[in-house]
């Protein structure tokens, strides 16, 4: 009886390991094609060009919370700094009294414009935003990207997400997590 069981108990386990490396290496596999398609997919999808250091800012057209049109061309000249946002996200909360500071004290003397877009279309609904807005005494311009094609086309996957933006249009840095009033400061002197 017991050498039954024995015997039961080794070809159990044989077949347990035979199933075991049989599932490994079918999903080592479907991993690795998967990676690959994955990284044909992220060279040929056009939200990942024209966002590094040194190109173009891609140009959009957003309505702003109080109703106004904005176009991030019509801010050449100017020194731009465009976050990607939400009301849920805490550190989006944290960092909002720095750039509300920031806006105040330094960038009409250092020809800055803000422009913190916000993601509503995976936000809570305006009336939250509006309530946001009134709640941080926020003052500069909020762009509501709707669709969420701005947020996709800037790779806004992590939020708080911040472009610095030269005069010319030129994205300079991105910083993805949120940001103090001195970071702020240091970051926009390097913009020319």
């Amino acid at each position: 009886m017991k050498k039954k069981i024995f015997g039961l108990l080794i070809i159990a386990s044989l077949v347990a390991i035979a199933t075991i490396t049989f599932v490994k290496s079918n999903t080592d596999r479907t991993e690795a094609i998967s990676n690959e398609q994955l990284g044909s997919d992220l060279a040929t999808n056009p939200a990942n060009d024209g966002t590094g250091k040194g190109d173009a800012a891609p140009d959009f057209t957003l309505t702003t919370l109080d109703g106004k049109e904005v176009t991030l061309s019509d801010y050449k000249g100017k020194k731009v700094v465009l976050n990607f946002w939400a009301t849920w996200c805490p550190p989006c909360k944290a960092e909002m009294p720095h750039m509300q500071n920031y806006y105040e004290d330094k960038a009409e003397q250092e020809n800055v414009e803000i422009l913190a877009v916000n993601l509503t279309s995976s936000d809570s609904g305006l009336d939250k935003v509006q309530a946001f807005q009134e709640d941080y005494a926020l003052s500069f311009p909020i762009p509501l990207d709707e669709e969420g094609i701005v947020g996709e086309t800037y790779q806004a996957i992590t939020i708080p997400t911040t472009y610095m933006i030269d005069t010319t249009g030129t994205i300079q840095n991105k910083i993805v997590g949120p940001m103090d009033e001195q970071m702020l400061t240091d970051l926009v002197s390097n913009l020319k």
